[in-house]
């Protein structure tokens, strides 16, 4: 008999993640496709970042595949030759903190072991997937792979430049319009004038960055509202589970209203605000599709800002870098929205207007976008799903995070049927389910949906509860 076929579209973490968690969890084995442009699995956007400033945002010893093996890319790390030539890595409370790339290495090796460990036959195919039609996914290779089930773990199009700056600086020399093009920063001098639109993660990478090719000249980040991604705690923290053993259904005013409550318990006991919100943020898959729609949209319109700078959290060595940028004036962080934009000779001039008032004029020599993947965009991002969106087939969430699929990840056509066999790992489902854009939460949900699929493809073997 031969062996169900699956085909995953997309080779970063969460699709390489499924892959070895189908690979473990099949007792007779699957044929599994991962197509991935990129030359390894595991990589993804995140995980194939070269430069030394970017590193991972917690802990080695928080990062895995499933909760099983917590503590093993730690261990695998400190026993690679990177440890060793990172010293860095360390942070002075013993923590940490490798740089992104050493876990995309990690993950590709997890991968390499389930094709020769498990009863699998496991492949990376060095390609784009482009078509879907019926069992047949298209590459644009010109490879055809018939699938029993497809998996879209499809996560992260690219940045979105925002209209103004579109329309001023089309093709202009100032505009760096996706900072994770290799070569991006090459023609930035080491006194050029730098303004950064977005001051979240990515901002805090690009400053980085700058500061270890030996930029110093002024930079000015600029978002709506200001915020900057919050820092890890220092040192080990106990845990802070929330205080009822179950989890009540609440409003969203309910939520943030206990989540004080929590923060405010939690510091009573000399515990970090950081150990309250990890337990919100497990239990983020259960408490996002408790909240009605309209709940969902207030959080997106009004809290979500606030979640993100204290959700995901930076290194201490990039906190490093921008707090004493900050401290010696050569980083400017604004409360402000673009105004104006115009090009200047071989720089830009804009005018920025403040939160509460007033307007400052600014003269830069780059202008560097840094607002984060266009999810919204998602469909329209590659040909497979601009395709599948035309057909039908998918269809766009109704908040405009990704793909709309149901409570088993199985994505939903326009007249609202559901598919078993076409699904959706990753952040591109977390209209569904809410809290899915860093681990651990990626890594429960690629091994859920590996459980899932393998229920549909194989309804008479049983699935052990865990490897």
């Amino acid at each position: 008999m031969a062996k169900p076929r699956v085909v995953i579209v997309g080779g970063g973490f969460t699709g390489t993640a499924l892959a070895i968690h189908l690979a473990r969890l099949s007792p007779e084995g699957l044929e599994i496709t991962l197509v991935e442009p990129r030359p390894l699995p595991g990589h993804g956007v995140a995980y194939s970042a070269q430069d030394p400033a970017h590193r991972i945002n917690v802990p080695a010893g928080r990062m895995f595949l499933s909760a099983e093996e917590q503590g093993d890319f730690e261990r695998w790390y400190q026993s690679s030759p990177a440890f060793a030539d990172d010293p860095g890595a360390r942070w002075e409370d013993g923590k940490l903190y490798p740089q992104r790339s050493a876990f995309g290495r990690y993950v590709a090796e997890k991968f390499l072991e389930a094709a020769t460990t498990t009863p699998s036959t496991l492949r990376h195919l060095h390609d784009r997937a482009t078509r879907l039609h019926g069992h047949t996914v298209e590459t644009a290779g010109g490879v055809q792979l018939r699938a029993d089930a497809v998996v879209l773990a499809i996560s992260h199009p690219p940045p979105a430049v925002p209209g103004a700056v579109a329309q001023a600086l089309a093709r202009h020399p100032s505009l760096i319009a996706d900072p994770w093009q290799p070569g991006a920063f090459d023609s930035i001098g080491g006194r050029d004038r730098v303004a950064i639109i977005g001051t979240g993660l990515s901002m805090a990478d690009v400053v980085a960055s700058l500061h270890r090719r030996g930029h110093r000249g002024p930079i000015t980040a600029f978002s709506r509202r200001g915020l900057l991604p919050r820092p890890n705690a220092r040192g080990d923290y106990a845990p802070w589970p929330l205080r009822s053993p179950a989890l009540p259904t609440l409003s969203l005013r309910g939520w943030l209203r206990r989540t004080r409550q929590e923060i405010a318990a939690a510091a009573e006991q000399g515990i970090s605000w950081q150990a309250v919100l990890d337990d919100v943020r497990a239990h983020g898959q259960q408490i996002w599709p408790s909240l009605s729609l309209a709940d969902q949209q207030r959080f997106l319109r009004h809290l979500r800002p606030w979640w993100d700078v204290h959700r995901y959290r930076i290194a201490p060595q990039v906190a490093a870098v921008i707090a004493e940028a900050q401290a010696q004036g050569r980083l400017q962080v604004l409360a402000a929205r673009l105004k104006q934009i115009a090009p200047d000779g071989e720089a830009a001039s804009l005018i920025l207007q403040h939160r509460h008032g007033g307007n400052e004029p600014l003269q830069v020599d780059r202008v560097i976008v840094t607002t984060g993947p266009a999810h919204g965009a998602l469909l329209e991002s590659q040909p497979l799903l601009h395709q599948l969106a035309q057909q039908g087939v998918v269809q766009a969430d109704p908040l405009g995070l990704g793909i709309l699929v149901n409570e088993q990840a199985e994505t939903l056509n326009r007249q609202g049927e559901a598919n078993p066999h076409l699904l959706v790992a990753g952040p591109a489902a977390r209209g569904r389910f809410g809290e899915l854009m860093g681990l651990p939460q990626v890594a429960e949900h690629a091994e859920a949906v590996a459980r899932r699929l393998l229920h549909t493809l194989t309804p008479t073997r049983r699935c052990p509860a865990s490897r």
